[in-house]
């Protein structure tokens, strides 16, 4: 193992726990802004190419978190980080712990409560950027905790991206972000593939439809305002647009992607959600009413 002295006098040194791609990015990021960095990871091969760089291999995960009082872990789940701490976790008392893995809520408030029970400093995390964006000041990371904590180490951690962004004292809020974000992310490259797939049954390249794409969806961003000022103050008026008028459009769809043998599930999921609302007495609504049948029975009330 590496000696864990620390030679620069001005850069606190950091524990970098978890080595997959995203692990290395974050390690990497520290290591380019000059941060002493010992790294970790249960397959010890991982951290090769950043020792070659001058990261410095700890031989267990005790003594990587001995090395540092800021320890960061980015690992496949939150059972990985309990695997691994179940034996060392009285070496993390009084040291802060940076979780940055993806998972839910739920998990994050319950790994918090962990961490309360051992005495260790908790934030939790979430990384919006690829691997390839970390340590750039574009670099979107989320966090959730304790604001002072937060506030003692944001200096070292905007080292891994010059967008961070301190959420609430919830620790469960990094992790709800990721997961809405997500939400947005996902449907729509559903979305943009079945478009795809619809202008391809008649022989349109993708290359071909993009711009018009591209020009279409600029216009999402003042409609999410629009979206946003209705739910928050529950006005959804349907001067300028209705749910009725949005359900003949989206039926549409499914005809003409149906007439092709298109996938229409995804769409189908969208018109019932429509039709619940019409069926609801909404239907001269905007569609950002829908925000109530998505939040269930209780909104409704």
């Amino acid at each position: 193992m590496n000696s864990y002295e620390n030679t620069n006098e001005k850069l606190p040194s950091v524990t970098v726990i978890g080595l997959g791609a995203m692990g290395q990015a974050l390690a990497g990021a520290f290591l380019n802004k000059g941060y002493p960095t010992t790294v970790w990871n249960r397959s010890p091969q991982k951290a090769d190419a950043l020792v070659a760089r001058g990261a410095l291999r700890a031989s267990t995960a005790a003594e990587a978190v001995a090395a540092s009082q800021l320890v960061v872990v980015c690992l496949v789940d939150y059972k990985a980080m309990y695997e691994i701490f179940a034996t060392s976790a009285s070496s993390l008392t009084g040291r802060t712990l940076v979780n940055l893995t993806s998972d839910t809520p739920e998990r994050a408030r319950e790994a918090a409560a962990w961490a309360a029970e051992h005495n260790i400093n908790y934030l939790d995390g979430a990384i919006l950027v690829p691997t390839v964006v970390i340590g750039e000041p574009e670099a979107l990371i989320f966090y959730s905790g304790p604001q002072a904590l937060f506030e003692a180490h944001q200096t070292t951690l905007k080292a891994l991206g010059g967008n961070s962004a301190y959420l609430g004292a919830n620790p469960g809020l990094a992790a709800l972000y990721d997961l809405a974000l997500l939400d947005i992310f996902y449907s729509s490259m559903a979305s943009i593939v079945h478009a795809f797939a619809l202008v391809n049954s008649e022989n349109v390249p993708a290359a071909a439809f993009l711009p018009y794409a591209n020009a279409f969806t600029s216009i999402l961003s003042s409609i999410m305002v629009t979206l946003a000022n209705n739910i928050d103050n529950a006005q959804h008026s349907g001067e300028q647009d209705n749910l009725r008028m949005e359900a003949e459009g989206i039926a549409h769809i499914i005809e003409a992607s149906q007439a092709r043998g298109l996938d229409v599930s995804l769409l189908k999921a969208v018109k019932a959600l429509a039709d619940r609302a019409i069926a609801g007495g909404h239907g001269g609504d905007s569609i950002s009413r829908l925000f109530d049948y998505v939040k269930g029975a209780e909104a409704l009330r």
